[in-house]
């Protein structure tokens, strides 16, 4: 019995060898395609289990009609088999040959199928000294007829193409001798054109589907031949040898043409600079390819190839060692054309041993990271976020927050003048740190259905439609890095947030927040999801099955969030998931109440029922606060429901303007269009009745709400709007004209009537003129920030905020007691300070979380 040929890929024995685990082996052995399997390949398996109760089509009639329409050619002259190896060996058994012509260096199993079937093989050397080309045409020169010459295109181990018009005068010159080609990695060349299309009777095309579309655990492949070497073919294969799943698979790949592109697209870019690292290394020929490996002769006095792979699997990188192959000796070597990353650490350690560089170097670029995304929006990554912000803090590590891109009409201004999402100046709070616009380089602020203020590194460069948006995504990634990198060199950890759901299909080719990012920074991602909504472990299993092999490798595992109960309960769901996904669940957060931080976007507010924060007997101030189609920053209220006598209402519809003490128009993102709905909801003429009829009830307006106020608001850049003038309520006598510079800064502000000193930020477009009434806000430069009417009953402000300083929310607050008829107060009662709540956070999370096993995850 032969001894088995020694082959790459044979990770079990590798990581063996290596001392590790498979998962953490990285194989450059096997040249199969680093991005793994096209995304429709799970979804076709999974339709396909309910055909496993059947047979196969032993024909493989729809996977042999799939590759005709992909190739243009004939069904008669295609057959299917269990990948290309089976149908290799089977083909010296029908083809009757005298003699192989194999050149060599090559595929080991082309001589040992022939010689199976004791063929004589006759090896053609070829040299590294000619860059190991074929010379076809010269080789066929003694040709009788009767023969077999086989050949890799390109070729394995040199990655070296035959002159295909040299193949095709070959092959006429030489009609009685059969030309097997094998275009195994064929289709990792771009450009190249398969033999298939000449349909030259003695030319037998091998194909692989496994090492393009990376399935070499299906196995799957096929021939093309004349029609009598198909039927001789047929009648020695078992039957039934190819599975339903992978003719499903085969359907699947030869469908995806953007996966074929694309996966062209980035082997050409990684093996250019692969090669140009390669070939910087002293000690180490590089052989040029065209496909997805290289060929390598260590040139090192003392070393060889065999040396060098010992050494690499000690860092847990395997490599091909070439002395098994014909022609070439121990000094050779074999490597695949992985990930970046990947090729990068490779060449890092080749230098390292061929050159003794005593540099250390980590698999990351950057400084350690973790990723937080969620199965839906809302599932509380921003929160998840910052108690790992906190709990790294705490721990003594400087680390900083990163979300790519935000959207969110809930935002924040810097020191310097700059906007970014107000969730990640909370987290930057979290980590004792002062919000930083790298931090949210992209901040989106819807302005209508279909189009956002697009915010650059904390300035505003427009609006935009979607689809101009998404056009400008790739410029905007390459800001997204810039900013990324710029951190990481600062700090000694990131922790990132995703944005929505990496599931969305839709989003995902030009994804630049979820896991595109999480690729670009090396991070290791957790999948956050909200039991309280339901569902949680089929949203984990459904958002891991939309997730292409590289997405899936980046998923560290899950944590379940907002659970009320016994933990125990949720263990058979644990193993349901891990046997799915092959991911744990690495904790589970208890639902808290009050945590006491404010929430990342409007989603929560919008899903709250018409009575939020307190409501008990204590209650006895009752404030209604409207809820506007683009209400932004509606944070600005969160500091009332810390007030223990106070009760808030969201305001819907007119009817619900009853018996209340104080109505707050809070800001708005396009006010034209909040206006037109206050009046389509007849909320506006209630207001203006509210403010007739009853003597005590408080109007107040926050930025744009404070705009509506007034008489009109004019638009003539059209940068809310495309209508150009808006009347507003008429209860301040004050006129508002948009202009095309955005004010963007942090105010402190005397509340002239209570002498309170208040600190908040500006996000407005607006110049504002009054025409009569009361300065009630002045700035340090002196410039009103704050309009009333002289009874002081009616009153807005362009300060975000103004309600976060205890003292002045107090005096509001005992102002609406007097009206009533109660005691004011007349003290602080509650303090808005998130610190209590961010370290209360820090807590509850390391109590429900294995820190020390994130931190393993990150390489701390």
């Amino acid at each position: 019995m032969n001894p088995p040929i020694p082959h790459g890929g044979n990770i079990r024995l590798l990581a063996s060898k290596a001392g590790c685990s498979e998962e953490d082996l990285i194989d450059f052995s096997a040249s199969i395609n680093p991005s793994g399997p096209p995304l429709g390949l799970r979804v076709a398996i999974n339709r396909t289990i309910n055909k496993v109760v059947h047979y196969p089509d032993r024909e493989c009639k729809e996977l042999t009609s799939a590759i005709t329409s992909f190739y243009g050619c004939n069904s008669e002259n295609i057959i299917v088999g269990n990948g290309s190896t089976e149908l290799l060996y089977a083909l010296p058994r029908v083809l009757s040959c005298c003699r192989a012509i194999i050149p060599v260096p090559s595929y080991c199993d082309y001589a040992a199928a022939f010689a199976m079937e004791r063929v004589p093989v006759e090896p053609v050397y070829l040299t590294a000294e000619n860059e190991f080309l074929f010379d076809i045409e010269r080789s066929i020169k003694d040709l009788t007829g009767g023969e077999a010459v086989i050949f890799g295109q390109p070729n394995n181990p040199t990655c070296r193409l035959v002159d295909r018009d040299a193949i095709v005068r070959a092959a006429k010159k030489a009609p009685s001798t059969y030309f097997v080609v094998d275009e195994s990695f064929a289709d990792f060349v771009n450009g190249y054109a398969s033999l298939i299309s000449e349909e030259l009777p003695n030319v037998i095309v091998l194909k692989s589907l496994t090492k393009f579309y990376a399935i070499p655990g299906i196995r799957l492949g096929f021939v093309h031949a004349a029609e009598p070497v198909i039927s001789a073919l047929r009648d020695i294969l078992p039957a039934w040898s190819v599975n339903v799943f992978a003719q499903a698979a085969g359907i699947e790949c030869l469908s995806d043409n953007q996966y074929a592109a694309r996966v062209r697209k980035m082997i050409c870019r990684d093996r250019k600079r692969q090669y140009r690292r390669l070939s910087a290394i002293g000690g180490l020929k590089v052989f040029d390819s065209c496909a997805n490996f290289f060929l390598l002769r260590i040139n090192r006095e003392g070393m060889d190839a065999h040396a060098i792979g010992n050494e690499l699997l000690k860092y847990h990188i395997a490599i091909r060692v070439c002395d098994s192959f014909e022609g070439l000796d121990k000094t050779y070597a074999r490597i695949a054309v992985r990930n970046d990353a990947d090729n990068r650490l490779l060449a890092f350690h080749l230098d390292k041993i061929l050159n003794n560089r005593p540099v250390r170097l980590t698999r990351k670029k950057t400084g350690a990271a973790l990723m937080f995304q969620g199965t839906s929006s809302n599932a509380g990554k921003s929160v998840l976020t910052a108690a790992m912000c906190r709990v790294m803090v705490q721990d003594g590590i400087r680390v900083a927050p990163f979300k790519a891109q935000n959207i969110s009409l809930n935002s924040y201004v810097t020191d310097d003048g700059g906007e970014m999402g107000r969730a990640q100046a909370l987290q930057a709070q979290a980590c004792r740190i002062a919000p930083d616009t790298r931090m949210n380089p992209i901040l989106l602020k819807p302005d209508s259905k279909t189009g956002s203020q697009v915010i650059v590194n904390g300035r505003p460069i427009g609006s935009m439609p979607v689809t101009q948006y998404v056009k400008y995504k790739s410029s905007a990634f390459d800001i997204v890095k810039q900013s990324y990198d710029s951190l990481a060199r600062q700090f000694d950890a990131i922790v990132l947030e995703g944005a929505g759901s990496p599931a969305e299909v839709n989003l995902k080719n030009h994804d630049i927040v979820n896991m595109k990012m999480a690729s670009y920074a090396e991070s290791p991602v957790v999948l956050v999801g909200d039991i309280d909504r339901g569902g949680v472990f089929a949203s984990f299993i459904g958002t891991m099955e939309t997730f292409e092999s590289w997405e899936q490798e980046l998923v560290a595992g899950f944590i379940v969030n907002r659970f009320r109960g016994d933990v125990s309960q949720l263990n058979s769901a644990f193993d349901y998931t891990k046997r799915h996904t092959g991911k744990p669940v690495l904790g589970v957060l208890p639902y808290i109440v009050n945590l006491g931080l404010p929430e990342e976007d409007s989603v929560a507010f919008k899903c709250e029922e018409s009575q939020f924060g307190n409501r008990n007997e204590q209650c006895e101030v009752t404030i209604g606060i409207i809820d506007l189609p683009h209400i932004s920053n509606f944070t600005d209220f969160d500091p009332l429901r810390l007030e223990p006598d106070v009760e808030l209402r969201i305001i819907r519809e007119c009817n619900q303007l009853n018996k209340l003490d104080a109505v707050i128009i809070p800001g708005s993102k396009n006010v034209p269009a909040d206006m037109a709905f206050l009046r389509n909801n007849q909320i506006a003429g209630r207001l203006i009745e509210l403010v007739r009829h009853s003597a005590t009830a408080e109007i107040v307006g926050i930025c744009g709400g404070f705009q509506m106020l007034g008489n009109l608001i004019s638009d003539p850049h059209g940068i809310e709007s495309g209508d150009g003038d808006c009347k507003g309520l008429g209860l301040l006598d004050i006129c508002t004209i948009l202009g095309p510079d955005k004010i963007l800064q942090r105010t402190e502000a005397i509340h002239t009537l209570s002498g309170h000193v208040v600190n908040g930020y500006e996000i407005h477009h607006g110049r504002t003129t009054m025409n009569a009434g009361e300065v009630l806000f002045t700035s340090k430069k002196n410039d009103p920030v704050g309009i009333g009417t002289s009874d002081h009953r009616i009153w807005g402000t362009y300060l975000h905020g103004v309600f976060d300083c205890d003292t002045f929310r107090r005096w509001f607050v005992d102002r609406l007691r007097s009206k009533k008829g109660l005691l004011p107060l007349g003290k602080v009662v509650s303090c808005y300070d998130i610190e209590p709540a961010l370290d209360r956070l820090a807590d509850i999370f390391r109590e429900a979380i294995d820190v020390k096993n994130l931190y393993r995850l990150m390489g701390l």
